[in-house]
């Protein structure tokens, strides 16, 4: 059973996700249903890695580890934003596109490409023959896919909370693990899945490492175009003018949990250099405000 359309399973596992996401794009197409968008998008990884682990049919101890590594956050992802967007109602992220047929068109392909490339290392090595005994590479990574979804599952469940609390009605959630990153649940998706990569590595040779892309592919996403960006914007939209959410953004690391006094007085090279402080998440505030910020860091360092 070992091959089927190609030795990597790469042909097989782009037409399964594209016939398992165009099924949802139909189905939100003609009824303008948006709420199964992201359970789609979780569930599609738990199919690609029980799909490839048994049409290999080797079963080999690194496989079936991974294989479930990816189910488990496939699935509680998937039910998460599920349950999540039952209970708010529609989601407002599709207010523009739920009405364009081209753009919500561009959103669908665009998520099976996520889910797709995101999946490359563990498709690679379901499809491998090689079969070396536990190396360190595979115990960091299964410690760092522990570590991460840790951090992004109770950031999932303190932001929940915060937000279903009335007396935080109109307030940006800053309690919990969101006291030492503004994006912790990111934090926490982006280092699980270098974590699946990391343990990958025993088995990948030659051009089989391209599949590094997949992290890559997932941490330029949520830094640039689909994650960080988006939610920097609506909050600033919504808080700017709030001088004690500013001065929680200067305070607070977008990404990597790190405690308010020390990267407070971090200096705005470095935050933007090491910590993915980006001039790019401050762009709908008052420069003026930016300009303040950068000043406020350099004097505390000088005191």
């Amino acid at each position: 059973m070992g091959t089927v359309i190609d030795s990597h399973f790469l042909a097989l596992t782009a037409i399964v996700t594209v016939g398992y996401q165009l099924f949802f794009f139909i189905v939100t197409a003609l009824l303008k249903f948006d709420k199964v968008t992201d359970f789609a998008g979780g569930t599609n990884f738990v199919i690609l890695a029980l799909l490839t682990l048994i049409v290999k049919g080797s079963w080999h101890f690194r496989q079936v580890v991974l294989s479930l590594l990816v189910v488990v956050w496939g699935l509680r992802l998937g039910l998460f934003l599920l349950m999540r967007i039952l209970q708010w109602g529609e989601d407002r992220r599709f207010d523009e596109t739920r009405a364009n047929l081209g753009k919500l068109t561009i959103f669908w392909i665009f998520q099976a490409v996520w889910v797709w490339t995101v999946s490359l290392p563990l498709t690679v090595v379901n499809a491998s023959n090689r079969n070396p005994s536990i190396q360190t590479e595979d115990i960091i990574g299964w410690i760092m896919w522990s570590l991460g979804i840790l951090v992004e599952a109770v950031a999932d469940q303190q932001k929940l909370a915060f937000k279903n609390s009335p007396e935080n009605r109109g307030k940006w959630c800053n309690v919990g693990v969101w006291k030492y990153s503004r994006h912790p649940n990111y934090f926490g998706e982006i280092f699980l899945w270098w974590g699946i990569f990391v343990a990958s590595t025993p088995v990948l040779e030659n051009a089989e490492w391209l599949v590094i892309f997949g992290p890559i592919f997932l941490t330029l996403l949520l830094l640039f175009v689909s994650g960080i960006p988006l939610l920097e914007e609506s909050a600033d939209k919504k808080y700017g003018n709030n001088a004690i959410y500013r001065d929680y953004k200067r305070t607070t690391s977008p990404l990597i949990l790190l405690p308010p006094a020390l990267y407070g007085n971090l200096p705005p090279w470095f935050k933007a250099t090491f910590l993915f402080e980006f001039p790019l998440y401050s762009r709908n505030l008052p420069q003026s405000w930016y300009r303040r910020s950068q000043q406020g860091s350099n004097e505390q360092k000088m005191h």
